[in-house]
């Protein structure tokens, strides 16, 4: 039988992990994460921590300088609610992003997540700020709107 992991301690380590997230430290998601953690966030949605792991060490190709800061957080029961600050740089763009979301993490009793969903807003907080699609869809919010 596995001990119980107080949901404090356990959020902590998971914090600490995307805070100090690189491509040297993705395994550590090994000893955070069952083997079918629920990942989800707006462009994902699968049950493998092998796939969680890829999907870090892809964003680490695609974007640079990435990293992320748990700005707040609250707990209930075996779920934990992260605020937190995504900034990074495209690759070809000077200037630095910063996407706000929050995510929504639920702990076993062992300590380890089960399920990690991501909430954020990719229109507003991506898509409108890449050339062509950002002036299409300021056209359609502009659209809706009236």
């Amino acid at each position: 039988m596995t001990d119980r992991v107080p949901v404090d301690e356990a959020v902590a380590g998971y914090v600490r992990f995307y805070q100090e997230l690189r491509p040297e430290t993705v395994a550590r998601l090994d000893r955070l994460a069952v083997p079918d953690v629920h990942f989800k966030d707006p462009f994902n949605e699968f049950r493998s921590r092998d796939r969680m792991k890829q999907v870090f060490l892809s964003m680490f190709q695609r974007v640079e300088q990435p990293r992320f800061i748990v700005r707040d957080h609250a707990v209930s029961g075996q779920t934990a609610y992260l605020r937190w600050g995504f900034s990074f740089r495209a690759r070809r763009q000077p200037q630095p992003w910063t996407i706000e979301g929050m995510s929504e993490v639920r702990f076993d009793h062992a300590g380890q997540v089960v399920s990690h969903v991501d909430h954020w807003d990719a229109a507003g907080q991506l898509y409108e700020r890449l050339p062509v699609l950002g002036w299409l869809m300021a056209v359609l919010r502009r659209r809706l709107a009236d």
